[in-house]
């Protein structure tokens, strides 16, 4: 049976400790938000520098150069940073009451790039980041809620690597023929699926090692980790060279969510126990914070500039 929902909200109030979970949660988002400005403006100037004027993804002299970037080191380190808040917050508070804070990254970042670049977010802009806030929030409320753990056999692993593989194989190919052509989102939408599959296995990993099965299963899956987290991460680089920092944030804070909730919810039986309303209440969800995404991608003010 479903847990009631008012079961689940004592539940989840009940222990003092979700006081401590928040402000982690929080804190980590402010980091995120502050590392992608960093990150942002560290690419922006090594490709005014080095760039060719293509802007068609980063070399790799561009980024190498990175590294001798203040602002991109510090960036980097906030970002590293919002990833131990994250993890922290999630020791203390359930799933359901930390992971939507992670939105409060999108509205931190649309704010603070808007200062930064003295540009003023007109209507449609705010329109498009609530949907982008509502919608995720909302997916992965419902998610959380009716969400089930599963042990994750060697057949589930498998089957997520291999939907990795044909998944990395796709966004390398497409980028190599329509990277003098492709657009921020691209970039955006290609990272969020990798980043997707990389929280997915990074939590296959876990369980795998902490439950003492540590074989070359594993080994396989923690290197088609890196490997996604890399390419990911560059296509991520490749977007702030091509667009703004919070159009990147608001992309990764809803396609990375909605592939790992995805594969969880069909690969690894996750939502076996979730009933049909709230699925199609998920799928709605989703389905407007995609929505919102390409309308603060082809209404962002930058964009007019």
């Amino acid at each position: 049976m479903p847990p009631d929902v008012t079961d689940l909200a004592d539940e989840l109030f009940r222990s003092p400790l979700v006081a401590i979970g928040i402000p982690l949660a929080l804190v980590g988002a402010i980091f995120l938000s502050l590392g992608a400005q960093f990150q942002h403006r560290g690419v922006t100037k090594v490709e005014t520098r080095l760039g060719d004027g293509s802007r068609a993804g980063l070399s790799l002299r561009q980024v190498m150069h990175l590294f001798g970037r203040p602002s991109w080191v510090i960036g980097t380190v906030m970002l590293g940073l919002a990833v131990l808040f994250q993890l922290s917050s999630l020791g203390f508070a359930p799933l359901i009451v930390v992971q939507p804070i992670g939105v409060v990254a999108l509205v931190v970042t649309a704010i603070l790039n808007a200062r930064v670049s003295r540009i003023r977010l007109d209507r449609r802009a705010i329109r498009a980041i609530v949907l982008c806030v509502g919608g995720v929030g909302a997916f992965v409320v419902v998610a959380a809620i009716f969400a089930v753990e599963r042990r994750i056999d060697d057949r589930a692993l498998i089957i997520v690597l291999g939907m990795l593989g044909v998944l990395t194989v796709i966004v390398a190919a497409v980028f190599l023929v329509v990277r003098r052509r492709s657009g921020a989102l691209f970039a955006i939408i290609a990272a969020g699926s990798l980043f997707g599959f990389v929280a997915t296995l990074a939590k296959v990993v876990i369980n795998r090692v902490l439950g003492g099965q540590f074989d070359a299963l594993t080994i396989v899956a923690i290197v088609a980790l890196l490997t996604a987290a890399a390419l990911g991460g560059y296509l991520v680089q490749t977007a702030y060279q091509l667009g703004s920092p919070d159009l990147v944030i608001a992309g990764l804070t809803v396609v990375d969510p909605l592939v790992a909730v995805l594969v969880g919810a069909f690969v690894l039986g996750e939502a076996a126990l979730m009933p049909l309303p709230a699925a199609l209440i998920g799928v709605a969800a989703g389905a407007v914070a995609v929505i919102g995404v390409v309308k603060l991608a082809k209404h962002h003010p930058q964009t007019h500039r």
